[in-house]
């Protein structure tokens, strides 16, 4: 499929892309993600590694549209875990009958 990223055409695949993502680790997702195989990449990522250019010609909404017509699901970054809250009790509390 003809898709242009940073005004330039690439005739991208479907297959190549899945092909050119193997063996690659994902980075920690903090922005918009796609779903590739069972890994989750940052869009910025996987465009960097199929088009050969620096993050900064391209944007993650570019990629987001090119990724989605090929066929993968692109999703925002999953929340990141909160911490536990803290009791609001002091711990000597019930020894002083407080």
């Amino acid at each position: 499929m003809r898709c242009v990223i940073a005004r330039f055409p690439f005739d991208l695949i479907k297959s190549e892309v899945e092909q050119s993502m193997s063996g690659i680790t994902p980075e920690p997702v903090t922005g918009l993600a796609v779903t590739i195989g069972r890994h989750v990449y940052p869009v910025m990522q996987v465009g960097e590694v199929i088009t050969r250019q620096s993050r900064r010609d391209f944007t993650s909404g570019e990629m987001r549209r090119a990724l989605t017509r090929l066929g993968f699901t692109c999703h925002d970054a999953p929340p990141a875990p909160s911490a536990p809250s803290a009791p609001h009790t002091r711990a000597d509390e019930d020894l002083l009958g407080w």
